[in-house]
């Protein structure tokens, strides 16, 4: 599904919680996708510990409960889950009333009910199985890795840069909106192309009513099982750069 390449592009995504289809056309046109899970734990709401999906009352969000008073400066890789309240059971229970008749429940309600038995302690185990998983369902070959293995400290752009380097890599890969903030400077300097890409979220057979967007890539994954990677690959394009 990943097109050859002859020069090594790399993306970056942040960990994020049962995540969009968008971070999986960026894993599937790069040769490797880094998680920045060694960066700040956002202060307020974050995909990282939440996401999307739908059922009879239309947008449900579905949250992982974290420690974070006095936690103001914690990292990703840092962050404890909540465990003193039973999230594990609603999230579940709320999954089974959402999609208990979508097509493909069947095929996925043993990952779920895995998931939900295990009292993770750090959010970012639970993640990266969720990731692990999904990369399996779509047929992403190449596992994710994290940036806290490369041990890049670096800030803003340079981060980039020099994960970049880390990895041998000579192309970038990211949303085109993101040359508003992006040193595009730098990356020239050091040899290193920036591939910009525009992805349009895929419209497909839902589960209760009107079509919502940008759900959790697993309102598609159980809606339309095999002929999700497809419908992501087919959602997005690369641009000029």
């Amino acid at each position: 599904m990943r097109p050859a390449n002859s020069v090594m592009m790399i993306a970056c995504h942040h960990p994020n919680f049962m995540p969009w289809p968008g971070i999986f056309y960026k894993a599937m046109q790069a040769s490797q996708v880094v998680l920045l899970d060694d960066v700040q734990f956002p202060l307020g709401g974050s995909w990282v510990n939440r996401n999307r999906f739908k059922n009879d009352q239309g947008e449900v969000w579905l949250t992982v409960p974290v420690w974070k008073r006095g936690r103001s400066l914690q990292r990703i890789d840092e962050v404890d889950i909540c465990n003193e309240e039973n999230w594990q059971k609603k999230h579940f229970l709320s999954l089974l009333h959402a999609y208990n008749h979508a097509p493909y429940w069947e095929e996925h309600s043993h990952f779920f009910q895995r998931i939900y038995r295990n009292p993770w302690p750090r959010l970012l185990e639970l993640n990266l199985d969720i990731l692990d998983y999904l990369g399996t369902a779509l047929s992403i070959g190449q596992p994710f890795l994290r940036n806290s293995s490369l041990a890049v400290e670096s800030k803003g752009s340079q981060r980039l840069v020099d994960i970049c380097k880390a990895l041998g890599a000579r192309k970038y890969l990211t949303i085109a909106s993101s040359h508003k903030y992006l040193d595009e400077n730098l990356f020239q300097k050091s040899g290193i192309q920036l591939v910009y890409y525009k992805y349009e979220p895929p419209v497909y057979p839902q589960l209760w009513g009107d079509f919502i967007a940008n759900l959790s890539v697993f309102d598609l994954l159980l809606t339309c099982g095999p002929k999700s990677a497809g419908l992501i690959q087919r959602a997005g394009w690369l641009v000029k750069s």
